[in-house]
């Protein structure tokens, strides 16, 4: 009831079906009925009939209400605001008339009673009213008591234009004020935009002509989050089997002057962050940031002694404990893997003073000399080769090729390798300064003097005895570059092959240092010439790893930089494992032998697979992710010519060999001939099995020749189809 009265005393006679007259924005007055009535924001929505259909709107209440004073409450002002036609009949008349609303057409079933009485009056051109016969049942004008013409007009003017200014903010549909507020936002975006664009504008003068900058700031930002504790000195040292570290070199003189960014941050000593810029399909531009996590995480500010006290210091020990021990620098070309492991560069000569190699050396003649070690009456020697496109050089005789075979007792032996009996670090100096002189390089976009082979530096303890058994092995690698793609798909064959060759050699050192770590899993070191030659420092307790993965920081090698990461994550991820448990095998812990079951007798006793297992097809069974059917078909052709090769080579040089024999034979029977009484069938039955003997070399040389031309054919029909299916 209190509702009602309420909504009465707000609303007055406007009821839901009363019919009441509106003013159009074109001036017109016509009736409409009420539809709909909202009395928290003081408005009606009324509905009219025009030209055969229904029209509607919402009107304030107080509009209403001004044109239909007999529906307002007893409360209401019900003056009206005068204008210029009501004074005119005022002075003329002498009286001021109030506006009588014209009569209303009634609505069945929805009006009253006291709306049916209702009537409007019709404003003739003369001043005067034309009333029916109603007109006395409507309440009379109210008059308003005139006042003299001056004051009159200025109370008039002053009230009027108050009331007008007052009555037009109330009277604002809502209409005009989404307008407003949809102004209003807009204003507001557009000083949002002007302020975003004043700070893009702060930030790109902080760097200008850097292209990246906004990239730059993203990264600044995200590091300002981050606290950082890098490696330091004093930092305890680790012992692992396999030890997995990063490096971040720091950025060139090049990659300065060409604006890189750095994307890469080393917060603490063992994480890694990546920020891999990337870009929305509406341009806009975002961070990937991307965690990895290793053992140690060198800065761009790390020595190369400090990599080296947490990275192949701990192995000099277990050479000398009877050990074989491996470090590798592992990264994309120009990453610093030569820097790492021989030292810096000054222009295009090297410093071997700093590297690993002599660092390495350094202590391994300082624990020789120590009292532990110096009757156990051990020599120190040095071997360096390098391995390229699936052939062994040595680089200590002149680069000349040396042969890899297996002996009966399946030890891998490199034929003919220079072994240099060393006496203090100035001697090892020397030969890696020779060896380094001789290495194969190559230029590459990232390096004018690209390292394009695998370097194997080897410090060899051998016992005193008559023998010169081995004692321990230290063997220091510098892998050749990571990137992929490029060089696989060369139109140059012998940079596929070299591309192709380290591509299977990396992949095939990846699984054999994760075997390291697993108990029985099997060694796939026939996949490639470099594990091969490594064969013996993968096997055994006493076995110790590190790979060092080399980094470059700049933006345009992230993808290269990312590859290096999660190859080094998968490794260490692996081989920190737990021992696989084969079924029916068991690991004899005090013998460290194998009972093999009857369907695993085609492993040997390290747990190497039998050489009918081909290891290559291994490697892609355990890297099925990376290496498709085309790369597999790819590199067995590859194989398969390097083998060809060696065979027409081996062939040749057998034939130039038998030629020289030929040679003396033919002479003593030129000799025979010119004797008075030779015996001619003698002669003749010779000279045709020399002959014979001679078609035989020459046919099987031709065949071997023949084969190896239709095994290139082979190699580069396969090379396209890979570069096909990448595409």
């Amino acid at each position: 009831m209190k509702m009602t009265e309420d909504t009465e005393m707000i609303m007055g006679g406007i009821r839901m079906g009363v019919n009441v007259d509106i003013k159009r924005t074109d001036g017109r007055i016509h009736s409409a009925v009420v539809s709909g009535i909202n009395v928290e924001t003081k408005s009606v929505t009324v509905e009219w009939f025009e030209r055969g259909e229904t029209k509607g709107k919402e009107i304030e209440l107080e509009q209403i209400l001004d044109l239909n004073q007999d529906l307002a409450p007893q409360a209401y002002d019900t003056n009206p605001i005068p204008n210029k036609l009501q004074k005119n009949e005022n002075k003329q008349f002498g009286e001021t008339k109030s506006y009588v609303p014209r009569p209303s057409i009634p609505v069945a079933g929805r009006g009253r009673n006291k709306n049916a009485v209702r009537r409007s009056e019709v404003i003739a051109s003369n001043g005067h009213a034309k009333e029916d016969a109603s007109e006395a049942a409507m309440p009379p004008p109210k008059q308003v008591p005139s006042l003299p013409p001056e004051k009159s007009e200025t109370v008039s003017k002053a009230t009027g234009a108050a009331a007008k200014t007052q009555t037009g903010d109330r009277r604002r549909s809502n209409v005009v004020k989404e307008v407003e507020r949809l102004k209003e936002n807009r204003e507001k975006r557009r000083a949002q935009q002007a302020q975003i664009l004043e700070e893009k504008e702060a930030l790109r003068n902080i760097d200008p002509g850097n292209p990246n900058w906004e990239f730059l700031q993203m990264i600044l930002d995200y590091k300002d989050q981050l606290e950082f504790n890098p490696l330091k000195e004093g930092d305890p040292i680790n012992d692992h089997q396999i030890t997995v570290c990063v490096r971040k070199r720091p950025q060139s003189q090049k990659e300065i002057k060409r604006k890189e960014i750095d994307v890469v941050t080393c917060p603490n000593k063992d994480q890694v962050i990546i920020h891999e810029p990337k870009t929305k399909v509406d341009l806009t531009k975002y961070l990937d940031s991307q965690h990895f996590r290793f053992d140690y995480a060198f800065d761009e500010g790390a020595s190369n002694e400090l990599v080296y006290k947490y990275t192949a210091r701990p192995l000099v020990q277990c050479i000398f404990d009877g050990g074989m021990a491996t470090c590798f620098a592992y990264g994309q070309t120009g990453s610093g893997k030569t820097h790492t492991m021989g030292g810096e560069f000054q222009g295009k000569t090297q410093d071997s003073k700093g590297g690993i190699y002599a660092f390495a050396t350094r202590d391994v003649f300082k624990l020789h000399k120590s009292p532990k070690y110096k009757n156990l009456n051990i020599h120190v020697c040095c071997s360096y080769f390098e391995i390229y496109s699936g052939k062994v050089f040595d680089l200590l005789s002149g680069k000349s090729k040396l042969r890899v075979l297996e002996d009966g007792k399946q030890q891998v032996v490199i034929v003919g390798l220079t072994e240099r009996e060393v006496d203090c670090v100035e001697d090892v100096l020397k030969l890696i300064t020779h060896g380094n002189n001789l290495r194969t390089s190559g230029q590459t976009s990232a390096n004018a003097h690209s390292s394009r082979s695998h370097a194997v530096f080897q410090i060899i303890l051998r016992n005193s005895n008559n023998k010169k058994s081995l004692y321990g092995k230290f063997s220091l690698i510098d892998l050749a570059g990571n990137e992929r793609g490029a060089d696989t798909s060369s139109a140059n064959r012998q940079t596929r092959m070299e591309g192709a060759e380290i591509n299977k050699s990396l992949l095939a050192l990846k699984e054999c240092i994760r075997a390291l770590g697993r108990k029985g899993a099997h060694l796939p070191f026939r996949a490639s010439k470099l594990t091969q030659v490594l064969r013996d420092s993968f096997i055994g307790e006493k076995a110790r790893t590190c790979m060092i993965a080399m980094i470059s920081p700049s933006m345009s090698s992230c993808e290269h930089t990312l590859n290096t990461l999660r190859y080094a994550d998968r490794v260490k991820e692996l081989g920190a494992a737990d021992p696989v448990e084969q079924r029916g095998k068991q690991i004899n812990t005090d013998l460290g032998e194998y009972e093999e079951d009857e369907t695993l007798s085609a492993r040997m006793d390290d747990g190497v697979m039998s050489p009918e297992d081909s290891d290559l097809a291994q490697l892609r069974s355990l890297n099925d992710g990376e290496c498709s059917a085309d790369w597999y078909n790819f590199q067995e052709s590859v194989a398969h010519l390097q083998l060809l090769e060696e065979e027409v080579v081996e062939s040749h040089r057998n034939l130039v060999e038998n030629m020289n024999k030929w040679i003396a034979q033919d002479s003593s029977l030129l000799v025979m001939s010119n004797e008075v009484d030779y015996d001619q069938d003698a002669y003749a039955q010779q000279l045709e099995d020399m002959i014979a003997e001679k078609q035989e070399a020459l046919a099987e040389l031709r065949e071997k020749t023949r084969a190896f031309r239709e095994c290139l054919n082979e190699e580069e029909l396969r090379s396209k189809n890979l570069v096909l299916r990448r595409n």
